[in-house]
């Protein structure tokens, strides 16, 4: 027979436990499965039971860290448990809370904005030390969202005078021609998920009302060309789809006091065949220069439906 390891965890405070375990023990039940071991519960204390030592160990870890995130007020969800899960995975040693609780902003629905992901506080770490930053993964990684809120919170911290929000007109399939419209009705949807990003963090009305003042700007990359940036958080999003002469012309626009984010999927460019794109020549050539940050998500790091972070898998076995 193989070995059984054991141990069993007593709550310092048994008040704690409703939000540990979560109703009718989901999130032990959770844990169980994720992790294939065996979690059984008795008044305040809580036996850990598995076959495999890595696996029992890890348990062991990922209670004691929920443990210290329900103690400082941390609302435990579904989610979160696979989030600690694979950030534990990466680095036992890593305190869950530092990332957790690293809000970056209360959005206009109450929601706290912070990292679920050790990639993802990489990232914000890098945005607040860098003056450009790259942010490249799949689908679903909070690259751009986060970037957003940490532009909101820069302006609203007067850090910054304006954002801009960017991002390349190109088409995925459809051509721009057969839209009705003039050309910024035109482009418009390709701005869309940028507002939609906008209107989470603030309320409609303030956002449109910054807009309308010029204190924030959503604009095609075309409309950078021959500006000058200064005070400013810039975001470039979807810059897989910049050729190598609008990444060249979009760098060059940022000016003192500003920070540029530029974030992208490789593996979704929609550029014609025979164009290179600008991101994957940025990544070449900047990742040695001072002040430049690279920062690369996976699958691991999707925080969307969990049959995304799936689907990204399935697609990734495919390349």
């Amino acid at each position: 027979m193989g070995n059984t390891y054991k141990s069993t965890y007593t709550m310092d405070d048994p008040g704690l436990f409703p939000q540990l375990a979560g109703a009718h023990n989901a999130n032990l039940k959770q844990i169980e499965t994720m992790l294939g071991v065996k979690l059984a519960t008795r008044g305040d204390e809580i036996t850990i039971l598995a076959s495999d030592q890595y696996k029992y160990e890890l348990a062991q870890v990922l209670l004691e860290q929920l443990v210290n995130l329900v103690r400082k007020g941390y609302p435990l969800y579904a989610p979160d448990i696979e989030y600690a899960l694979n950030i534990l995975r990466i680095d036992s040693s890593t305190n869950l809370a530092d990332i957790f609780f690293d809000t970056i902003l209360i959005s206009a629905r109450n929601k706290y904005i912070a990292p679920k992901t050790l990639a993802q506080k990489q990232y914000i770490d890098a945005i607040r030390a860098q003056d450009v930053v790259f942010g490249v993964g799949p689908a679903g990684t909070g690259k751009t969202y986060l970037a957003m809120a940490l532009a909101v919170a820069a302006w609203q911290q007067k850090q910054v005078r304006r954002i801009l929000l960017v991002r390349p007109a190109v088409e995925a399939g459809e051509k721009l021609g057969f839209l009705p419209g003039d050309i910024a009705e035109k482009v418009n949807p390709y701005l869309q998920p940028l507002y939609d990003a906008l209107f989470d963090m603030l309320e409609v009305k303030k956002a449109q009302t910054l807009i309308d003042e010029g204190l924030i700007e959503v604009a095609p990359l075309a409309f950078m060309r021959g500006r000058t940036l200064n005070d400013a958080f810039i975001i470039l999003d979807e810059a897989q789809n910049t050729t190598t002469e609008q990444m060249k012309m979009f760098l060059t626009r940022i000016g003192f006091g500003s920070k540029a984010v530029i974030t992208g999927d490789t593996t979704q460019i929609d550029l014609p065949t025979g164009k290179r794109s600008g991101l994957l020549q940025a990544l070449e050539i900047l990742q040695n220069i001072e002040g430049v940050g690279i920062n690369t998500f996976s699958d691991i790091d999707v925080v969307r439906h969990p049959i995304v972070q799936r689907i990204v898998r399935a697609y990734s076995a495919l390349d």
